[in-house]
């Protein structure tokens, strides 16, 4: 999978981070900038806000290197995480500069723009992280309109095979979507 990194490499960059050598900021921006840009581009939709999140991203590493845990995941996935927050509340920011004193329907809408880039950006980085077997079975049902067996045959794999990675492929995909909230019952609606 591309840009993986073992626990040894996230531990030892966070080291050299915390001991301010600029050539790891510079060997782990290499790595994961793309990762960034992209994810910071699919909330805000917009080219410059995005260079400028991927900024303080890095900037932030920088300035907090001990703010990754290695005990609580890789690297990737902390830069990931700490991207969506920052894109996120860049686009709020934006939202509030931008808009009229809000109805509570333009909130609710903006609310809604910010969970729909929320769990577009998760998908994204989902689909990016997934190893290269399960990223292929997808690739070819969705873009290519394979059905398992046609998958199966391109990927030289049995059909079962091609079955099992396409049903793990859309159950880690179904993760990036937020969970809708349900009433308890008998109270006839949804909060």
């Amino acid at each position: 999978m591309a840009n993986d990194t073992s626990p040894r490499w996230d531990r030892k960059m966070q080291q050299r981070l915390a001991r301010g050598e600029a050539a790891a900021l510079g060997e782990l921006y290499d790595r994961f900038a793309s990762l960034v840009h992209g994810l910071a581009h699919r909330v805000l939709d917009d080219e410059a806000a995005a260079d400028s999140t991927t900024r303080e991203v890095f900037a932030y590493i920088w300035e907090h290197p001990r703010a990754f845990d290695p005990r609580e995941g890789p690297m990737r996935a902390w830069v990931a995480a700490l991207t969506q927050r920052t894109a996120t509340a860049a686009l709020r920011r934006q939202q509030r500069r931008d808009a009229d004193p809000g109805s509570p329907e333009q909130d609710e809408r903006f609310e809604e723009q910010v969970r729909a880039a929320a769990a577009a950006a998760r998908a994204d980085y989902i689909v990016t992280s997934m190893p290269s077997s399960l990223r292929a079975a997808l690739e070819l049902a969705y873009f290519e309109r394979h059905d398992y067996r046609q998958a199966a045959r391109t990927l030289g794999v049995t059909e079962d095979e091609a079955r099992r990675r396409l049903r793990l492929g859309l159950q880690l995909l179904s993760s990036a979507m937020p969970r809708p909230a349900v009433a308890p019952p008998g109270t006839g609606h949804r909060p």
